[in-house]
């Protein structure tokens, strides 16, 4: 049996990927609004209740972490100095820094068992691309993101922990939605040779390969799923 903890799994791909892990041979334990532990990572004492009461459901063992949550809320350059930094500290926050925690937490309970796990992290394409005027903060977190995961990648591969990413580009959910109808989503989609979003189930499909099955050769591996929209 496979232990795994999914943050962000109410909706979108995080939703996704709970479905595809919904398997006999997998545990599973939840974060979110509508399904599985309630946690607000604006909290700084949020990781680790969350980490405290999956350990707690999952009989003392977590195998495999997948780091989900995230938010896509505009910062226009034109707020006020104060209502800037804010919004840029609490995107920090929930992408990244809740993220950075429960990796940490992870590893240390890996390191303390004396046995390997796995950690997947839902990043995006932003991260080597960049985004909109009004999302440098949501670039840099999830630039971020991608620069932990490789660095726990070469970090602690000697004592089997492995570390993978995830880089989506638009996927067909509530944020990107709301991102496309705002940007205009013609154009948007213009820049997708495939013609098209990805749907949430493709993600989820990357997801479920790096927590069960990807080669431990694999370990610090970033993975696209964009379209070739940005191609490296």
């Amino acid at each position: 049996m496979t232990n795994i903890l999914l943050t962000g799994s109410s909706r979108g791909i995080g939703a996704a990927i709970a479905a595809t892990l919904d398997r006999p041979d997998v545990a599973i334990v939840g974060h979110g609004t509508r399904s599985g532990i309630p946690a607000d990572f604006a909290d700084p004492a949020a990781p680790r209740a969350l980490w405290d009461a999956a350990l707690e459901r999952l009989g003392g063992t977590i195998d495999v972490l997948i780091n989900n949550a995230g938010v896509f809320d505009a910062n226009p350059l034109e707020n006020d100095d104060h209502a800037w930094v804010e919004a840029w500290d609490r995107t920090m926050r929930i992408n990244l820094t809740a993220a950075a925690e429960l990796c940490r937490l992870a590893v240390l309970h890996w390191q303390s068992r004396g046995t390997g796990g796995r950690i997947v992290n839902v990043a995006s394409r932003a991260a080597y691309r960049g985004d909109s005027p009004a999302h440098w903060h949501y670039a840099a977190s999830k630039a971020g993101m991608v620069a932990m995961t490789k660095s726990i990648a070469r970090g602690y591969a000697s004592e089997g922990i492995l570390a993978f990413a995830i880089c989506p580009g638009f996927t067909m959910t509530g944020m990107a939605d709301d991102y496309l109808s705002s940007r205009g989503g013609d154009k948007l989609l213009a820049d997708i040779p495939l013609g098209r979003v990805a749907a949430p189930d493709e993600v989820a499909d990357v997801a479920r390969f790096l927590a069960l099955e990807a080669p431990a050769s694999m370990t610090g591996a970033v993975l696209d799923v964009n379209g070739a929209s940005y191609v490296r």
